[in-house]
């Protein structure tokens, strides 16, 4: 779906401040960061609006699934090193001092096999004493079975609608979307896609499956968007063992 959707990806979240949240990730990268290089890759970029801020005081990369998005993210960030991979397996070979994974981009990993992969990935991509800054998934206690969620844009020449319903199935959410796209000169489109491989899992099991990569890990209450929070693994420096941190919310 990205593919048809990519151009009007950035107006559905035309309300995200990514200015005020990469400077978030700044501040917690300065706290957890234990390596002394800038060097920074956000895995899963989309249209490269993270970078965008983050490349004024770091030399950025990113990674993303969609050549669709990446077309869009090139256009924003000339000469910025920007790679088709899924976050499960990419292989960059380099390695960074920070590693981010954002906007609950794991939630369409749909096993914890998978999502262990994923944690692996980012842990190989990061330098010893690096930091992954991974924004996870709706915490079980919180997803709302039968919700309705309506996103709108307008501009004088642009209306897009996207209406979502939600449900549970099992340890999965199940996101039904539909997206009404009019456009001035092009008329009306509607495209509808189902979304099943929300994988629910509490903080303190992504805790764990962080720290199954070699990860010193823990979960952060306060993060990017209400009550979504954020997950911290550093790598550790030289040959030590990663120490275990507390998994109770900060």
């Amino acid at each position: 779906m990205f593919h048809e959707l990519a151009n009007y990806y950035d107006s559905f979240v035309a309300e995200k401040d990514y200015r005020a949240e990469a400077g978030r990730l700044e501040r917690l990268a300065r706290q957890f960061q234990r390596s002394r290089g800038n060097s920074w890759l956000d895995a899963a970029c989309g249209t490269g609006r993270h970078l965008e801020f983050l490349r004024r005081r770091h030399s950025v990369a990113g990674v993303d699934s969609s050549e669709a998005m990446l077309r869009i993210a090139r256009r924003r960030l000339p000469g910025v090193p920007l790679h088709q991979g899924d976050i499960r397996d990419f292989r960059l070979r380099r390695t960074f001092d920070v590693v981010t994974c954002l906007f609950g981009t794991i939630g369409h990993i749909g096993s914890e096999r998978e999502l262990r992969s994923t944690f692996h990935c980012l842990a190989k991509h990061l330098r010893p004493g690096g930091v992954a800054i991974v924004e996870p998934w709706i915490d079980p206690d919180r997803f709302r079975d039968g919700m309705i969620h309506l996103m709108t844009y307008v501009s004088p020449t642009t209306a897009l609608a996207r209406l979502t319903y939600s449900r549970r199935r099992g340890r999965h959410s199940v996101l039904r979307s539909h997206y009404l796209i009019g456009e001035e000169g092009r008329g009306l489109r509607h495209l509808q896609e189902t979304d099943a491989s929300g994988l629910l899992l509490s903080r303190r099991e992504l805790v764990q499956l962080m720290e199954s990569a070699g990860l010193s890990a823990q979960y952060i209450r306060r993060g990017l968007r209400p009550g979504f929070g954020l997950l911290l693994g550093v790598r550790p420096s030289g040959s030590s063992r990663p120490r275990k941190k507390s998994t109770r919310p900060a």
